[in-house]
């Protein structure tokens, strides 16, 4: 549907139409109605379709009808959105000053690997939504700075994935400071069975938005997979990136040394790449995430931490290097492509050692990837090198052997006359 439909005020309608939003996602269409009506809303939707709009529009909504004048301390945080990740976090800042840009709504986010001085300025100065990841946010609570008493919407997104990341002890914490009456969303792409649990206790009869399976990927995504060993991949990926019309291509590998591996290997073969994950800097990470979204993007080589709320437009492909051991964690790497209704492709690398891995993949999506052919000259190279390989550990082997005399005097048994016996010599 439209979003004048939805009943939303002009401004953000302004801001919608200034976004070049044409009509709701299904998700979008589905919770913005209930969450306009105050009721707490339960939503689970493939990653990518939309769900930061879906709870952010309905909450200024909600906040524009009741705005506050004043700064500093005289205006009170009225809304908490708690993300799993600093990216996330800032994604889900940028969307609501996106989205609020023609109201007088204020926002900041707090996160940790950083310092925490602007964080505290921007509290001081007054704010009505604050997002954040929960470390952050309970360190910034127990000196002083943050008071939670007077939040009127509480939003978990990427529920699912905080859990995952062992936060549920700093959540309930955290949900322990927030007023009881209060309307609470939660958004995930899976709903486990903790996820079911919570939401049984934190949200007062929910609205359950679910769009589609949140086991089964996008339909605009063409999957396939390479069957290759291991010892093959970076020049398989080097010579598929070098033949394919890519506009931003992300790269997920299994551990940050492998990252850093083949972001090297593409850099000394003439590819811009980066690599991307924990061990680097929150600065650093900005910076590549800066150049990944710039006209002439590089290839993001990053871990699983790029495969939730990174939301970059126009990621064309995305290439498993490394398959995932957990299968949902395909689904919410593939997602970064095909974004918004646009198309897009996810090839996966297959070693033998990975074979069950993409058997879980396959049954948890209910599809059988299409099987691509490797290009001639990887095989033949990758045959040659076999060969070669075959050939010195041959010429190892021949020159270790030990002769016939001395194989004989090593290891029969049989005695000996004395005088057949070899004299050392003196």
């Amino acid at each position: 549907m439209k979003f004048e439909e939805l009943g939303l005020a002009e401004p953000l309608l302004r801001a919608v139409r200034a976004l070049g939003y044409p009509t709701t996602t299904k998700i979008q269409a589905a919770a913005i109605p209930p969450i306009m009506e105050g009721r707490d809303v339960l939503g689970c939707a493939q990653t990518g379709t939309g769900k930061t709009a879906a709870f952010a529009l309905p909450t200024l909504q909600r906040l524009r009808q009741k705005e506050c004048r004043v700064n500093g301390r005289g205006r009170k945080i009225r809304t908490l959105v708690l993300a799993p990740t600093r990216e996330l976090a800032l994604q889900i800042c940028e969307s609501f000053r996106a989205y609020g840009r023609y109201t007088t709504v204020r926002q900041a986010v707090v996160y940790g690997g950083v310092g925490q001085s602007p964080q505290v300025r921007a509290l001081n100065d007054g704010i009505d939504v604050l997002i954040a990841t929960p470390g952050r946010l309970l360190d910034l609570m127990q000196q002083g700075f943050v008071d939670l008493s007077h939040v009127e919407v509480l939003i978990l997104d990427e529920a699912d994935r905080m859990l995952d990341m062992g936060f549920i002890h700093d959540l309930r914490r955290i949900v322990a400071k927030v007023p009881p009456r209060r309307q609470t969303l939660l958004f995930s792409a899976t709903l486990p069975a903790e996820i079911r649990t919570l939401a049984d206790q934190w949200l007062n009869d929910p609205v359950d938005v679910r769009v589609a399976h949140a086991s089964v990927p996008l339909e605009t995504i063409r999957q396939s997979v390479f069957f290759v060993d291991q010892k093959q991949k970076l020049q398989l990926l080097t010579h598929w990136l070098l033949g394919t019309a890519w506009t931003r291509t992300l790269v997920f590998t299994r551990t940050k040394h492998a990252a850093d591996k083949v972001a090297k290997s593409l850099l000394k073969a003439g590819i811009e790449a980066d690599a991307f994950h924990s061990n680097k800097s929150q600065s650093a990470r900005q910076r590549v995430l800066l150049r990944f979204k710039a006209a002439k993007p590089l290839v993001l080589v990053a871990t699983d931490i790029a495969a939730r709320g990174l939301d970059v437009h126009g990621v064309s492909h995305v290439v498993n290097f490394d398959l995932p051991a957990d299968a949902d964690n395909y689904i919410h790497r593939i997602g970064r492509t095909g974004r918004a209704g646009a198309s897009g492709v996810a090839v996966s690398f297959c070693d033998r050692d990975e074979r069950s891995n993409l058997q879980a993949i396959q049954r948890l999506t209910r599809q059988t990837l299409t099987v691509e052919t490797r290009p001639e000259s990887t095989t033949a190279e990758s045959n040659e090198g076999q060969a070669s390989n075959a050939r010195r550990q041959h010429s190892r082997s021949a020159a270790s052997a030990p002769s016939p005399a001395c194989h004989r005097k090593r290891y029969s048994t049989a005695r000996r006359p004395q005088e057949s016996r070899c004299k050392r010599p003196a």
